[in-house]
C-alpha cells in the first residue's frame, strides 16, 4: 500500500517494525468514502499480538530511543517534519476520502507537521543536550552544604499508548507522538476506525522515511480491547474521544489499581461569549461572526474545540443569527471535497451523520428552535462538479438553533458533534459566566469584547472551567489562530466534561511522559548525575583559564578566581556621571545612610557586574565567541567605597549544539568582598567554539 492508494482489503497495522494485516476472509469493519459511500477497506486486528507490541516498545523502543539526547531527538523530529511536508499532497488525496476539504486537510495534516516542527525547535532551544531535566534549584539539606536535594525528570520506562479520535487522524497522531518521542518514550498509536486509513498512510510515510529509530512507533489499525491488559505503572495512555469511552478505559483495573497513567480529552460544549459592547458594525461583532461560522463549518463542525454555545446579549440574538446565516449562505458550498468549488465536506461516516442528527432532534425536543438549516438530506456538489443528491454520502447542512429557555438541561449537556451551534441570549456578564460554566468543563472559550473590564470579569469567572480562553477583539482578530485551533505552545485540554487531561503546552507536554524524582546526595554526586555544577562541588582552578578552552576540552567545574579590586568613591561618582544613574544611594551620603539597606554611598550593582567581567575575562581572541546574557542575578551585600570585590567563575552547564561548531556555556559567577561575604550571584551565558 502506498500513501495514496489502499490496494489491500485491510488497513494495515505496523507492529514490531513490520507491516501486518489479518488473513483473508472478509471479516472486519467496513470503511467507506464519506462522500460517495464507496468501500475503501476493512479494519480488523484478528490475530494481532498486542502483548508483543507492548513488549517491543519496552525493549527495542526504549533501548533505541535511549541512545539519543533531547537535542538529537528534536533534530529527528525536524527532519521528519521536513520529509512529511514534502509529501503532504499524498496525504491530502487520502484525506479527501474522509469528507475533508483541502482547508480541513490543511488543519489536520499541516497542523500535525507544524507540531513536529515546533517540538523540533523547542527541544533544542529549551531542553539540555542531555537525557535528564532538572526541575528548579537544588535544595540545601545540611548546614555545611554537603547534602543537597534536587528534582529531576527522566523518561518513563514503558510505552505511550495513544488512542486518537476520528476527526484529526494526522494531527492527533503527531501532536501526541512529538512530545512523547522528545521525552524518549516509544509510542503505540491506535487511531479511530472511520479514518484510520489516513493515519496508516501517514505512518507508512514515516516508516518510509527511515528517520525514526526501531521500536519508537507502532500502529494498531482496529480494535485493541486487550491493550490495557498488558500495561502497568511504567506506561501512559493518552486518549482522545468520547467521555463514555474514556470512562470505560479509566475504570480498567490496570488504571485504577495498577498505576497506568491515564489522560483524556473528551466531550466539550465550548462557549463563545459576545460582549455587550460588540454590537453590529463593530470589529468585534464581525470577528465573532467570522469565528462562529468558521467553527460550525470547518471539518463539518467535527472538532472537539468547535463553538457549541454562542452566548450573546439577549437583544443581539436575532442579529447574530441573521449575520451568521448570511455568511454561511454566501460562503458554504456543500459537497464532495474533490470538487474545486466545495468549501464544506461530508461528516466522516454515515454513522456519524446519524449520531449528529439524533443529537439535534434531542435538542429540538428539549426546546431548541431550528433557525438555520435542515436535517433532511441536502443536494450537494458531486465530485464531477454537478449538483444533486448523494444518497450514500454523509452530508449535513450547517444548523443554528435558538432557545427560549437558556437553562434547558439539554442545551448544556447534549453535544451534536457536527455543523451545529446554539445561539443563546444572556442578561448580564454574570449570567454569561454562569451559562458558560454550565458546560461542566470545556476545552476552550472565546470572549469577544473590546472592554478590558468585561474581559477581566468573564475570565475570572470562567478560567476555572476551561483549559484555554481566547480574548478576541479588533487588535488581534486578524492575527489570532482562532477559537478552535490548539497550538503546540499552549496546553490543550480542560477540566470536568472535557476529560480533565492536558496535552501540548510546549515542554510541559514532554514532562507528561517523564517521571519527576527527588534525588538526594552530595554536591559532587548531583553534579555528576545532572551534568550541572552544584555549589559545593569540586572546582578545578589549576588547569588554565577556562576561557582558553574550546568546548571539546572544557569540563563542568573548570573555574577561575580573580584577585581583589578596591572600590573608590571616585569610581562610584564617575559611573553615576557616565551612565546618568544618579540614584541617591550612589550620590547622597546623608540620604543613603537614612536608607535601612545601605551604610552610606554604595557602588552601583551594574558597576560591580562590569568590574566582575573585567576580573574574569581573558582578553585575547579564543574559543569564547560572545556573551549573550545573564540569568538569575541577585545583589546580596552592598559594597561601599573602600571595600574590594573579587569574582569566582565556574563552568556550570555545557550544551553543545548538534548542528553548529559552537555551543552554549552557563558560568556560575559569584562576587564576594574582602571578607568573603556574598555580594552578588548570577549566571553568565556565553557561546563557545567546539
Amino acid at each position: 500500500m502506498t500513501a495514496t492508494a489502499l490496494d489491500v482489503d485491510y488497513v494495515p497495522s505496523y507492529v514490531r517494525d513490520a507491516w501486518w494485516s489479518p488473513g483473508d476472509g472478509g471479516a472486519g469493519t467496513e470503511v467507506r468514502d464519506a462522500s460517495t459511500g464507496e468501500l475503501l477497506a476493512r479494519v480488523s486486528t484478528d490475530g494481532l499480538d498486542t502483548a508483543a507490541a507492548v513488549e517491543h516498545a519496552r525493549s527495542t523502543g526504549q533501548a533505541e530511543l535511549g541512545k539519543y539526547t533531547f537535542h538529537q531527538r528534536a533534530l529527528l523530529l525536524k527532519e521528519l517534519a521536513g520529509f512529511l511536508n514534502a509529501r503532504r499532497e499524498e496525504l491530502y488525496e487520502v484525506s479527501a476520502r474522509s469528507g475533508a476539504t483541502r482547508k480541513d486537510s490543511l488543519v489536520d495534516i499541516d497542523g500535525g507537521i507544524g507540531v513536529l516542527f515546533a517540538y523540533g525547535s523547542k527541544g533544542r532551544r529549551e531542553l539540555p543536550n542531555a537525557t535528564v531535566i532538572t526541575d528548579g534549584a537544588a535544595e540545601r539539606l545540611s548546614r555545611d552544604g554537603s547534602f543537597l536535594g534536587e528534582h529531576i525528570y527522566t523518561r518513563l520506562p514503558g510505552t505511550a499508548v495513544q488512542i486518537n479520535a476520528f476527526n484529526f487522524p494526522v494531527w492527533g497522531l503527531l501532536e501526541k507522538l512529538a512530545p512523547a518521542f522528545l521525552a524518549g518514550l516509544p509510542s503505540i498509536v491506535k487511531p479511530a476506525t472511520p479514518t484510520g486509513y489516513l493515519a496508516a498512510a501517514a505512518v507508512r510515510l514515516i516508516v518510509e522515511s527511515g528517520i525514526l529509530p526501531p521500536g519508537s512507533l507502532q500502529l494498531i489499525s482496529g480494535p485493541a480491547r486487550d491493550l490495557l491488559d498488558h500495561l502497568d505503572y511504567r506506561d501512559l495512555v493518552s486518549f482522545t474521544g468520547s467521555a463514555s469511552t474514556a470512562e470505560k478505559l479509566r475504570a480498567h483495573p490496570n488504571v485504577t489499581v495498577g498505576g497506568v497513567r491515564f489522560t483524556a480529552e473528551t466531550d466539550s460544549l465550548n462557549a463563545a461569549i459576545l460582549g455587550a459592547d460588540a454590537v453590529p458594525g463593530t470589529p468585534e461583532f464581525e470577528a465573532y461572526i467570522e469565528s462562529l461560522v468558521t467553527e460550525v463549518t470547518v471539518k463539518a463542525g467535527q472538532k472537539c474545540t468547535s463553538i457549541r454555545r454562542a452566548l450573546v446579549p439577549r437583544e443581539l440574538v436575532d442579529d447574530v443569527v441573521a449575520a451568521a446565516a448570511d455568511r454561511i449562505r454566501e460562503r458554504v458550498v456543500l459537497g464532495d471535497p474533490r470538487a474545486a468549488q466545495v468549501t464544506m465536506g461530508a461528516l466522516a461516516s454515515t454513522e456519524q451523520l446519524d449520531g449528529v442528527r439524533g443529537a439535534v432532534r434531542e435538542l429540538l425536543a428539549a426546546g431548541g428552535t431550528l433557525a438555520l438549516g435542515s436535517l433532511e438530506a441536502p443536494d450537494v456538489v458531486l465530485a464531477d462538479g454537478s449538483t444533486g443528491p448523494a444518497p450514500s454520502g454523509a452530508f449535513m447542512e450547517p444548523v443554528l438553533l435558538t432557545w427560549d429557555n437558556k437553562d434547558a438541561d439539554a442545551l448544556h449537556s447534549v453535544e451534536a458533534f457536527g455543523p451545529v451551534a446554539s445561539v443563546v441570549g444572556y442578561d448580564s456578564v454574570a449570567d454569561a459566566v454562569r451559562l458558560a460554566a454550565r458546560g461542566g468543563g470545556s476545552l476552550v472559550a472565546t470572549v469577544c469584547t473590546n472592554d478590558p473590564q468585561v474581559a477581566a470579569e468573564v475570565l475570572a469567572g470562567i478560567a476555572g472551567h476551561h483549559g484555554r480562553v481566547l480574548i478576541l477583539n479588533r487588535e488581534d482578530a486578524a492575527s489570532s489562530t482562532g477559537h478552535g485551533s490548539p497550538v503546540p505552545h499552549l496546553v490543550h485540554g480542560g477540566p470536568g466534561r472535557a476529560g480533565g487531561g492536558e496535552e501540548l503546552g510546549g515542554i510541559r507536554a514532554v514532562l507528561h511522559y517523564m517521571q519527576r524524582t527527588a534525588v538526594q546526595g552530595s554536591p559532587n554526586m548531583l553534579t555528576a548525575l545532572t551534568s550541572i555544577w552544584h555549589t559545593g562541588a569540586d572546582q578545578r582552578f589549576d588547569a588554565g583559564h577556562p576561557f582558553r578552552k574550546p568546548l571539546s576540552e572544557l569540563r563542568v567545574g573548570d573555574a577561575v578566581r580573580s584577585g581583589l579590586r578596591t572600590v573608590t568613591l571616585a569610581d562610584i561618582s564617575a559611573f553615576a556621571e557616565t551612565t546618568g544613574d544618579t540614584f541617591y544611594a550612589h550620590t547622597d551620603q546623608a540620604a543613603a545612610e537614612a536608607n535601612p539597606f545601605f551604610p552610606g554611598i554604595v557602588a552601583h550593582g551594574y558597576l560591580l557586574l562590569s568590574w566582575g567581567a573585567g576580573l574574569f575575562v581573558d582578553p585575547a581572541p579564543g574559543p569564547v565567541l560572545a556573551n549573550y546574557g545573564l540569568e538569575n542575578l541577585r545583589f546580596i551585600t552592598p559594597v561601599a567605597a573602600g571595600d574590594a570585590i573579587r569574582v569566582t567563575l565556574t563552568a556550570k552547564k555545557i550544551t553543545p549544539r548538534e548542528t553548529d561548531d559552537y555551543g552554549e556555556v552557563a558560568w556560575d559567577a559569584v562576587l564576594t568582598n574582602q571578607d568573603d561575604e556574598l555580594v552578588a550571584t548570577y549566571d553568565v551565558l556565553t557561546l563557545v567554539a567546539k
